[in-house]
């Protein structure tokens, strides 16, 4: 097999695994949603990465040294339908970076990342990635099970909270604008609104 180190060198319209994706070496950033090449959107922005840091620390604090562990993109996490058992590389047609996950099941993990849905996964919206995160994303996490899912609005400064009810499907929680947001997993873990934005004041 050919050596992949560049992006032109693969078939946008190819259907690839897990398998594959290990593989190639190349300098762009890439997901694979259902056997297909997205590529990433742009570095984010400044006010994506403020946010991030913020959520970062309060999340490594929160979780240091407890069962469930907290991690950062990039970090990746191979998804399927939930109601199969964890499969092998070739057998594996989407992996994600989520901006923010926490993992409770050991073991997931393995020298690659996660294999298999997270417990809590955060995407925080910018320009070029809400459409995914809102439509693909959302869709993705349900099916593989991620038990809770937070929409973070940096220009809203407001998450949506879903989580998943006992039929499998997501419910929109609450929509959090200000005060605290708490996920229904970690009760005990309280996220104060104005420390995530209030970095954020027109310039």
């Amino acid at each position: 097999m050919a050596k992949i180190t560049h992006l032109s060198q693969l078939d946008l319209n190819q259907t690839y695994s897990y398998a594959d994706y290990l593989t190639w070496n190349f300098r762009e950033s890439v997901e694979l949603i259902k056997g297909k090449i997205m590529l990433m959107s742009p570095a984010p922005n400044v006010r994506h990465q403020r946010i991030s840091s913020d959520l970062n620390g309060m999340l490594y604090n929160f979780f240091k040294h407890k069962k469930c562990q907290f991690f950062a993109a990039p970090f990746d996490v191979r998804l399927y339908d939930r109601k199969k058992s964890i499969l092998a590389n070739q057998e594996i047609h989407t992996v994600l970076q989520p901006d923010l996950c926490i993992i409770c099941n050991p073991d997931l993990l393995d020298q690659q990342g996660c294999n298999g849905a997270p417990d809590w996964i955060i995407e925080i919206l910018s320009k070029g990635n809400s459409k995914r995160e809102m439509n693909i994303k959302y869709d993705l996490y349900q099916e593989a099970g991620v038990s809770e899912y937070w929409l973070v609005y940096p220009e809203q400064q407001a998450i949506h909270q879903f989580v998943l009810d006992e039929n499998g499907l997501y419910q929109l929680k609450r929509m959090i604008a200000d005060g605290f947001a708490i996920p229904s997993l970690f009760p005990d873990l309280k996220i104060d609104l104005a420390e995530i934005f209030e970095t954020w004041k027109e310039e």
